[in-house]
């Protein structure tokens, strides 16, 4: 029988984890489950209100310390934006987001690795980047043949 996503997805949980010297809980597997279904960048605030329908006695507390540990883990990325909440992001491919200043969606935008490339050999001679963080801000309003997206 072949592997399910969310059986190869737990797979790569556990994996990690172990090899951070920690183990999968269900609360992690369930946070990380949760960042796998709905990519739209939620907040630990949204995180803990998914994650509450399935283990109703989680804290809000936990929520943070799970998001904490898979971001360490290098399983999530965490976005942030001036003066917002983080918000978290499972895909794990360079990309850049766009942020939506009227909704507050935040959408993954793949880039040209050649871009990437374009950028990280603007740094200074003798430096190296381990990431790239480009972030376009705006909005979709006014703009012919756009639809409107909302978190």
């Amino acid at each position: 029988m072949p592997e399910t996503s969310t059986q190869t997805s737990s797979a790569a949980l556990n994996q990690r984890l172990a090899n951070s010297g920690l183990r999968a809980t269900p609360q992690r597997e369930l946070v990380y489950q949760v960042l796998l279904n709905k990519r739209d960048h939620p907040t630990a605030d949204e995180v803990f209100g998914r994650v509450k329908t399935d283990l109703p006695g989680i804290s809000l507390a936990t929520v943070y310390n799970c998001l904490e540990t898979l971001v360490q883990c290098g399983l999530v990325r965490a976005v942030n934006f001036e003066r917002t909440s983080t918000r978290y992001c499972p895909n794990l491919t360079p990309h850049a987001h766009f942020h939506d200043e009227e909704t507050g969606a935040t959408l993954d935008v793949d880039l040209p690795p050649a871009l990437l490339a374009d950028l990280k050999s603007a740094l200074p001679p003798g430096f190296d980047a381990s990431a790239v963080e480009v972030t376009f801000r705006g909005s979709a309003a006014g703009v012919p043949g756009t639809q409107r997206f909302s978190p």
